[in-house]
């Protein structure tokens, strides 16, 4: 890949080789990447200009240095004058990571160092999470005398269960990627010196797969969460309907039926 920084906050390296993977690293080192109004304007933008290029299928994020993303920055949240302007924040960041959840992108969340507060939200948001064995997690919001903003509270339950996310947000505490792992909340953890390749091994994985299919998994998945089971299984086969009549499903069908690899063209 060729490396190209889109903006100040946040690095953009784009796919070269028809590789169909890019990596998003949100860089404010000084900070611990910590998350302000411009690293939200900035990663909204990178993820505009990411679904713009058809060439992208997959995207991996990280932070530069030694942290994934401490959290939002404390400095701008003491900073907010009144109840209106703290909503007003939340819903900014909470727009941002709605986005990525909700994105034709497959994103794979490569946690290299603490993902606290705004940083455990940020990999919520995402749909895979990949953990460095020595990367913490938490939401400690409420030692701050608030609660989580930026979806915090609503995706950890989906993912981990009512009580379980009551006990992290209630206590603040922070978890290991071992117990992250227990959790759900990581799906992998590997040695620290491993987690970029490993994250590129996955990345070139599915973007092998068939493009339409990746979107389709992703929409009937996530489109699926908050509905009954009889809704939310007429989702699915809205999805499979969709998807069953491309030209690559066509292909990948036909490939199995004759013992050969497919050749997925996006179509």
């Amino acid at each position: 890949m060729s490396a190209e920084t889109s903006e100040k906050t946040v690095a953009v390296e784009w796919p070269t080789g028809g590789s169909g993977v890019a990596r998003v690293a949100i860089s404010r080192p000084q900070a611990l990447n910590a998350l302000n109004r411009q690293v939200l304007d900035e990663l909204a933008a990178a993820l505009s200009a990411l679904e713009e290029d058809v060439r992208v299928r997959v995207i991996v994020v990280t932070g530069a240095g030694r942290a994934f993303v401490a959290g939002a920055d404390i400095g701008e949240i003491a900073a907010l004058s009144s109840g209106a302007s703290a909503e007003a924040f939340s819903r900014a960041g909470q727009s941002v990571f709605s986005r990525l959840a909700s994105s034709r992108l497959v994103s794979i969340m490569a946690i290299n160092g603490y993902a606290l507060g705004g940083g455990l939200e940020l990999a919520l948001a995402g749909d895979l999470r990949l953990m460095a064995e020595s990367a913490k997690v938490g939401l400690p919001e409420i030692g701050l005398g608030i609660i989580p903003g930026f979806g915090g509270t609503q995706r950890l339950g989906r993912l981990v269960g009512e009580g379980r996310a009551l006990e992290l947000v209630l206590t603040g505490r922070q978890v290991a990627a071992a117990e992250a792992l227990r959790l759900g909340l990581a799906n992998q953890v590997v040695p620290d010196a491993e987690l970029s390749a490993t994250a590129d091994s996955w990345a070139a994985e599915l973007a092998a797969k068939a493009p339409q299919a990746l979107v389709a998994a992703k929409r009937a998945v996530r489109g699926g969460w908050d509905r009954e089971l009889a809704d939310g299984l007429a989702w699915e086969a809205q999805c499979f309907g969709g998807v069953a009549a491309t030209a690559d499903a066509r292909e990948g069908t036909d490939a199995f039926l004759h013992k050969r690899p497919p050749h997925f063209t996006g179509h």
